[in-house]
């Protein structure tokens, strides 16, 4: 099923980001059309989570444009896509069921919840509170959440952070589905995800 009935692209021109009072980036530009992922790499300080979390609106761009065309007009680019972070946000004291009820209901996903754990192998764990999890388990209800909320844009930042190789086959076997279903995603990565023939996008070191 397609995420959208119409061509979908998210476009940055000449974008900038200052933190700290020093420059992170600047004069950066990318297309991103529907069934594409962009690999943004290059060395820690470059701004690769600074240019996923701008994207996200969580940081202020101090230069350029963004743009999502097809997407929907009444929503912020941040608003139509999925941002996963370093930080799980996860409640340790609710269950692995609860917690992804808990997303689900307040960013108003359509999937049942219980597939989605399946999808990632927590299905059988669905009922032990988070506190409960490693890490490579809080990172998998993490990536649920993108099976159960649809949302054309997956902004990933290091997403195969703390998964072991099996976890990271279905990871890759997800966004492939996601690209498969005219999906788009921008992720930062300091090597191979799985996504063969995937665009790059390397930034230099800070300025």
């Amino acid at each position: 099923m397609q995420l959208n009935p119409g061509p979908t692209r998210l476009l940055a021109s000449g974008l900038a980001c200052t933190r700290g009072g020093r420059g992170v980036f600047s004069a950066l530009s990318f297309a991103v059309t529907a069934g594409e992922a962009l690999l943004v790499s290059g060395p820690n300080g470059a701004g690769k989570s600074s240019l996923l979390r701008a994207v996200a609106g969580l940081v202020r761009l101090t230069a350029g444009e963004l743009s999502f065309e097809g997407g929907d007009g009444e929503a912020t680019i941040g608003e139509q896509a999925h941002y996963l972070g370093h930080q799980d946000a996860l409640k340790p004291s609710l269950t692995v069921a609860e917690n992804l009820d808990f997303w689900a209901r307040y960013l108003d996903g359509g999937a049942p919840t219980t597939a989605a754990l399946d999808a990632v192998g927590l299905g059988g764990i669905a009922h032990l509170p988070a506190a409960y999890l490693s890490a490579g388990q809080r990172r998998r209800l993490s990536i649920a959440r993108l099976v159960a909320i649809e949302r054309p844009l997956w902004l990933l930042d290091e997403p195969t952070s703390a998964l072991d190789a099996a976890a990271q086959g279905v990871l890759a076997g997800l966004m492939r589905d996601h690209l498969g279903a005219g999906g788009m995603i921008l992720a930062a990565t300091h090597g191979p995800i799985g996504l063969d023939g995937a665009k790059e996008l390397r930034l230099g070191g800070v300025q």
